[in-house]
């Protein structure tokens, strides 16, 4: 114990830790498993949340109970699904669109870089973006938008516009959304 309080101490644990900028993505093989991992945990929650019921393009789930934590956003990219967390609570779901073939969506651990409640793409041709959040420096985002249940964008993630709107409300620069296949 006198040794790791001397480590602590000295700083030398601090050298031992690679600096990251803030809010800096992770994008490594193990921030893709791991994200990978939430997002088949998440699929088992939401049967034990709100039943088997299998959403439809468009749709969602969103329970009111209070629940209380760090908002977390789990995409999958494999069932086109979100999920939201509030600490450990699962307190969403909703269908999505995620990137077509050679657009995809990236995989990993990503925060929240920027929220706009009306934002236009400044790539393609100022397509509208509801409730935007920016998760990468090259305009990767989750936005309502139009949702057939699979993949079908530029590589943001498409979700339905009344979830999109509440998830706005529950999120805040710097959450944390992981996205997993």
């Amino acid at each position: 114990m006198k040794k790791l309080a001397f480590v602590l101490a000295s700083g030398a644990l601090a050298l031992a830790i690679p600096a990251a900028p803030a809010f800096a993505s992770i994008e490594t093989p193990e921030a893709k498993e791991a994200a990978t991992d939430a997002a088949a945990m998440a699929r088992q929650d939401m049967v034990e949340v709100f039943g088997d019921k299998e959403l439809k393009p468009g749709q969602y789930v969103w329970r009111n109970a209070g629940a209380d934590g760090e908002p977390r956003v789990i995409i999958s990219l494999g069932d086109q699904m979100a999920y939201v967390y509030r600490g450990d609570a699962l307190v969403a779901a909703a269908t999505i669109s995620t990137g077509t073939e050679g657009r995809r969506t990236p995989k990993g651990i990503f925060p929240i870089l920027e929220k706009k409640r009306i934002h236009h793409s400044r790539k393609y041709e100022n397509a509208p973006m509801p409730f935007m959040q920016r998760i990468d420096k090259y305009g990767i985002a989750l936005h309502a938008g139009y949702n057939p249940g699979r993949p079908a964008s530029h590589g943001c993630i498409r979700l339905p516009a009344a979830f999109a709107a509440k998830l706005y409300t529950v999120t805040d620069v710097g959450s944390t959304v992981m996205i997993g296949a």
